[in-house]
């Protein structure tokens, strides 16, 4: 049940920050569909703009160049995706230097998946072990501001709840500044999970990651392969609906709004958005969240 008692523009007053992630596009057609994209959700003034890094480096170049022409051509804050797979220590702080050089304080620093073709995750073997090695191999090379992943349903990876938390402690032990959940469609048990990393002492901001679903059988697939719940009360919001686009969308903007505005109502006022290079429904929920684009940032896009 969404909380009605305040408004829009109140939940503005608490200081709402929101922060958008991207691809680096392959094409030239998605090139345009992300800076569509980022033209879009720029005046809404996100805290940061997140750019990911595919398996073992393989969008390496696109993301250096996708963060190179934020820099560039907007204001925005660029936060570059790192990860440790598939790579020596040497590559990898070759590419904590660039960013540095470049002018990038934001990292996030990631394990990362398996490359293709592999079932399960091994380190390299002159390489980073995981996430919290990463992030103090990123803090000896710059001040950066590091943000982490944390895991609301825990890492299909973790034995347990107590082994997912001991991961998180040790990446802030590291260095890390704040962690970004994976994205999870039940909003209980994130606030159970903030309760469990709380009563550790990890005192870091947990930003809730949230995504919205622009196509039910591409997410619900997505969500299977990294252990996260789709409540069946979605599902049957989305049945029938496979040759109705548009119904399709009304309903994906009703899920979306539900949960933010509960996760909003419950206190939270950060959020993090995995857009997938759309912008549609996070400009949508950001508006309900109170957000109204900036004139100072129509403006920039218009010079």
């Amino acid at each position: 049940m969404l909380d009605t008692t305040e408004s829009a523009p109140e939940r503005a007053e608490r200081d709402i920050k929101v922060s958008f992630e991207f691809f680096p596009p392959k094409t030239e057609k998605m090139e345009g569909v992300l800076w569509d994209s980022i033209h879009r959700l720029h005046p809404l003034d996100p805290h940061f703009v997140s750019v990911t890094y595919g398996a073992g480096g393989s969008t390496r170049e696109r993301t250096h160049a996708t963060i190179a022409r934020i820099l560039q051509e907007t204001s925005l804050t660029p936060a570059a995706h790192l990860t440790c797979v598939a790579a020596s220590r040497d590559d990898v702080d070759e590419v904590i230097r660039s960013y540095w050089d470049l002018g990038v304080r934001h990292i996030v620093a990631l394990r990362g998946d398996p490359p293709e073709g592999y079932a399960k995750y091994a380190p390299h073997a002159q390489g980073y072990a995981n996430a919290a090695e990463l992030v103090a191999g990123i803090r000896r090379i710059g001040d950066f501001d590091v943000f982490v992943s944390a895991y609301p349903e825990k890492h299909p990876d973790s034995a347990n709840f107590e082994a997912d938390i001991d991961m998180l402690q040790a990446k802030v032990d590291a260095g890390a500044t704040r962690a970004i959940t994976q994205f999870f469609f039940d909003n209980d048990l994130y606030f159970r999970y903030l309760d469990r990393v709380r009563a550790r002492g990890i005192d870091i901001p947990v930003t809730p990651g949230l995504i919205p679903i622009h196509n039910y059988q591409q997410i619900a697939k997505f969500a299977a392969s990294c252990g996260t719940h789709m409540p069946s009360r979605i599902a049957r919001q989305y049945e029938g609906l496979e040759d109705d686009p548009d119904t399709r969308k009304l309903v994906a903007a009703t899920v979306a709004a539900e949960q933010v505005q509960d996760l909003a109502a419950q206190g939270v006022t950060e959020f993090h958005f995995y857009t997938l290079n759309r912008a549609d429904l996070v400009f949508a929920i950001c508006h309900l969240l109170g957000l109204r684009p900036g004139v100072d940032a129509e403006k920039e896009l218009q010079t």
